[in-house]
């Protein structure tokens, strides 16, 4: 899966609700935490609703009507 803008890591792997908030697809934590929890944000095209999900250089995350993948 690709497409979308890509944000780089530092480190070979990114918490996904550390992701949501470098990416900008979120303000804060309890934002990131409250669209998870309601099922909004996908990883790879699955909702996922674990904060502390690994994601890894190529996985893409979609939220808020925007696509990113991780770099």
């Amino acid at each position: 899966m690709s497409g979308g803008e890509t944000v780089g890591l530092r480190d070979e792997s990114i918490k996904l609700g550390q992701f949501l908030k470098l990416s900008d697809l979120v303000d804060t934590g309890a934002d990131a935490k409250g669209l998870l929890a309601r099922g909004l944000v996908r990883v790879n095209g699955d909702v996922e609703t674990r904060r502390g999900r690994q994601l890894v250089a190529g996985d893409v995350v979609e939220c808020a009507g925007r696509r990113v993948v991780v770099g």
